[in-house]
């Protein structure tokens, strides 16, 4: 009977969980409730809250599973081989993802004089854009510095420095905090609103979708210092702090195409350069 459980293979095969059927109906109340505080209904709010409150439970709880998993041997190297694969799948969605809002601006911004609504022209009469080398500029600096401390890290602990791993961690934590701050100050004094023009209807929802991810990347990255600190980790054991760096370095090249195409291009400079050639 021992010899009948015993696991002659490298593969995990996962215990019986109720997170997924927790989530799957934490997703519906969250929808639920956001549909019906779309339609003013009075419950709606609440019955939203609840319904994300439970999602946000079912993520701690089900990531703290798989964390037990990895500090107890679950995670082979053929399974941390396949949450790679996972991994650099979902990065993939995430890029397909970008390219949505990329061809929506692009759609609007190489054919202007299709839409006489804008003037004709790229960025629309009336709109007063962001200068690219002012605060775009300073957080472009931001993210590519935090590109290097995050890389530190990595490498201080798969060199068994735990000490370079706490403080490129903490660095590259407070660089991203930083990012945040600037773009949210940005937003506060910019000349025009979401609504009312293509322009600023595809400038917010690529930059603001992209601080989402800054977002998500940070406290991803909270989480591993967290665990930094609590002993986790080992120069061969340690795919939740790779995931977090892969995820980091992707918000940093996502931004640098940001940048360059709806910052400068879409901007009195990058109108210039195109007047001239």
């Amino acid at each position: 009977m021992a010899n009948a459980k015993t696991q002659n293979h490298d593969y995990h095969l996962v215990p019986v969980s109720p997170w997924p059927i927790i989530g799957s109906f934490s997703a519906l109340t969250t929808a639920v409730g956001a549909i019906a505080w779309m339609h003013k209904m009075a419950f709606g709010p609440w019955v939203f809250f609840l319904g994300l409150t439970a999602v946000l439970f079912t993520f701690y709880s089900w990531w703290s599973d798989v964390v037990h998993e990895a500090n107890t041997g679950d995670h082979t190297p053929v399974v941390q081989l396949h949450h790679r694969y996972g991994m650099i799948l979902f990065i993939a969605s995430e890029v397909m993802f970008f390219v949505a809002w990329f061809w929506a601006y692009f759609s609007a911004s190489l054919y202007p004089s299709k839409a006489a609504v804008i003037g004709g022209i790229w960025p629309p009469k009336g709109v007063e854009v962001l200068d690219p080398f002012a605060f775009p500029l300073l957080n472009t600096m931001i993210l590519l510095l935090s590109g290097t401390t995050v890389t530190w890290a990595h490498h201080a602990l798969i060199h068994g420095d735990r000490d370079g791993l706490k403080k490129g961690l903490w660095f590259t934590i407070l660089l991203g905090a930083t990012f945040s701050c600037v773009q949210a100050f940005e937003y506060s004094h910019a000349a025009f609103g979401f609504a009312g023009n293509i322009y600023g209807a595809t400038f917010y929802m690529a930059t603001g979708f992209h601080g989402f991810h800054v977002f998500i990347g940070t406290i991803f990255l909270i989480v591993c210092l967290m665990r930094t600190y609590r002993g986790d980790f080992t120069p061969t054991q340690h795919f939740g702090f790779e995931a977090a760096a892969w995820y980091w370095h992707f918000v940093d090249v996502v931004w640098l195409f940001l940048f360059i195409a709806i910052y400068c291009w879409g901007s009195k400079f990058g109108a210039l350069v195109t007047a001239t050639t």
